[in-house]
């Protein structure tokens, strides 16, 4: 890529490409916003007075008391007191970067959305939490944050959004050294854009819906969409090795990394040229993939853009059954037809979409009644076995009715049909809903959460089967009699593909039901693994699957990462404990006094 200026546009503080916010530390209302209800400007249920038909759903399927609501506890009005670090916060103020130790603020920063997280919030259980949060707002104040930390010896863990469902941004329980949350929202800018050659350099911070909204005013995507897109970060997204639901058109994040940069404890990590591609030796933008903050900052990162597409449109077809529906997927990926998003749900999940659909008139109820009469009559088709794909398709129109022909075309081979744009696009839509609905359960004894791996082609059906009958042996084993185990298939590759499961059990009598939810859920992880599964396709390693890196990457991966880690990160400042099992991590003793030793 060109480095000259003249095509380059630079967007200056204060200019069109800013996103200006005011420090979180500004808002105690942030976590009541993340776990409040479906915001009505954005879902078509959202706001709605009434959805008897997921009321009903609830009742029959989760033996739910919809008069017992049991909300979380208020906000407290005492925190645990700081650790004293009274040498780094002058460092700090006298660097003109904004910080507090309010304990509300520290508060916010001590969890992301993991069910655990949630529940810990909500009963006000958390042990440990940050002991200051930094605001730093450039580059350079996080290199004077790092370096401070160095020499006074405190802990940094970066924190984006919020959204990790890995307990990558949680305290370790067992660190006694202050803890800094380095707080990247302030760093939320579009720097400059490059038009000819199509990437564009935005600060670590800024929050995805912000991102492509920026983007858009000015003709152009990049296209990563995913789940958590109204609240995570661009930084975040490359420390995770992040997936978008439109990734078969755009690519996932490591598709659209052209050049990063992070701070780290040695210096900063960057390459120096911004080119397609280069033959230099190991990529060093892998080894900030996925890093998950245990090897520095990212603060800036350049990525490819795409001119919006002319059409955008949804789709959705209907299958016999769910391995019908693989097989197709399967078919359309061989042929690398995929459009920007093909995902098949199972009938479970298709009940539950169907469950939140809004009441209609009398005309829309007769509608209702004829469509089942020409799926089981006329289509011969089993209502409790059917599953559905939605689709998204972005590009020209003549390229756009071309693709539609040709996937339909193949789901014919495998007994599908299509259901039309409407429902492909209220099932697009359903993903972005879940997370709410699932914090909206908790208020009524419904513990529930989501899962996902990565799977070839020819073990991704019996994944799922085998995955789901652990579950509900499991259940049977804790007499949990109320509950629900779905899956789904995401994402979709030449050798394979993404599944998602979703779990949920109604808790009442359980004492323990996060800790239950766990134990079923590491089982139901150890059946994908023994089944030819992944530890994560996108959602990363955190703490909480710790335990299966190792077998994941080898011995020789472990001692690999260990040894990078204490090359880039000598004093162990980093220490946020992802990736590796506490017990092969190495002690918080810098290894500058270990040598001294």
């Amino acid at each position: 890529m060109s480095s000259s200026s003249a095509e380059r546009t630079p967007v200056a503080k204060g200019n069109e490409g800013t996103v200006a916010s005011a420090p979180a530390s500004m808002d105690p209302s942030v976590p009541k916003k993340i776990v409040s209800a479906i915001p009505k400007q954005r879902y078509p249920i959202g706001g709605k007075v009434s959805l008897p038909h997921f009321r009903d759903y609830v009742i029959e399927n989760f033996n739910v008391d919809l008069s017992d609501r049991r909300e979380g506890v208020p906000v407290p009005n005492e925190y645990p007191a700081p650790v004293p670090c009274p040498e780094f916060l002058a460092d700090i103020r006298g660097h003109g970067i904004d910080c507090t130790q309010n304990g509300e603020d520290r508060l916010i920063r001590c969890h992301g959305q993991t069910l655990h997280d949630v529940h810990m919030m909500r009963t006000g259980t958390f042990k440990r939490i940050p002991d200051v949060v930094l605001f730093p707002t450039s580059h350079e104040q996080v290199e004077q944050i790092v370096q401070s930390a160095n020499k006074r010896n405190v802990v940094l863990i970066p924190y984006g959004g919020g959204t990790s469902v890995s307990g990558s941004v949680t305290c370790p329980e067992g660190e006694t050294r202050p803890i800094a949350a380095l707080d990247t929202s302030q760093m939320n800018r579009m720097l400059w854009i490059d038009r000819q050659n199509l990437v564009a350099c935005f600060e670590a911070g800024i929050v995805g819906q912000d991102l492509e909204r920026e983007l858009r005013q000015l003709g152009f995507t990049v296209g990563h969409e995913p789940d958590s897109y109204e609240f995570s970060t661009l930084g975040g997204w490359v420390a995770t090795r992040a997936s978008g639901m439109k990734k078969n058109v755009y690519g996932n994040i490591e598709d659209l990394l052209v050049r990063v940069k992070m701070v780290t404890s040695k210096g900063v990590l960057e390459r120096s040229l911004a080119v397609p591609r280069v033959s230099c030796g190991p990529d060093f933008n892998h080894l900030v993939l996925g890093s998950e903050g245990t090897l520095g900052v990212i603060t800036e990162v350049v990525i490819k853009i795409r001119p919006l597409p002319q059409v955008k449109r949804y789709g959705s077809l209907v299958f016999p059954d769910f391995g019908s529906g693989i097989r197709c997927l399967r078919e359309v990926a061989r042929e690398r037809l995929q459009p920007a998003s093909i995902r098949l749900i199972d009938n479970e999940q298709f009940v539950f979409g169907q469950a939140l659909k809004i009441p209609g008139g009398p005309l829309a109820t007769v509608g209702e009644k004829l469509k089942k009469v020409y799926l089981t009559r006329w289509k011969r088709l089993q209502l409790d076995r059917i599953a559905i794909a939605t689709l998204l398709f972005e590009g020209h129109d003549a390229q756009v009715k071309q693709h539609e022909a040709k996937i339909f075309a193949i789901a014919k081979r495998y007994g599908g049909f299509s259901a039309g744009s409407s429902n492909g696009e209220k099932g697009y839509i359903l993903t972005f809903v879940i997370a709410y609905i699932r914090d909206l359960a908790l208020d009524y004894s419904i513990v529930a959460e989501s899962f996902e791996t990565s799977v070839s082609w020819d073990r991704c059906e019996a994944l799922c089967t085998n995955v789901k009958s652990c579950v509900r042996k499991e259940c049977a084993k804790h007499n949990i009699q109320h509950y629900l185990i779905s899956c789904r298939v995401t994402q979709t590759y030449d050798a394979g593909a993404c599944v998602y499961f979703y779990f949920g059990f109604n808790h009442a009598g359980f004492s323990n039901p996060v800790t239950i939810y766990e134990e079923i859920e590491n089982k139901a992880r150890d059946e994908i693994l023994a089944s030819g599964g992944s530890i994560s396709h996108h959602h990363g390693v955190g703490k909480i699957r710790s335990r299966w890196y190792p077998q994941s990457v080898s011995d020789v991966g472990v001692q690999l990462y260990k040894a990078t880690k204490r090359e880039l990160d000598p004093n162990n400042i980093f220490a946020a404990g992802n990736l590796i099992p506490a017990q092969l991590q190495d002690t918080n003793e810098p290894t500058s006094l270990k040598a001294k030793l």
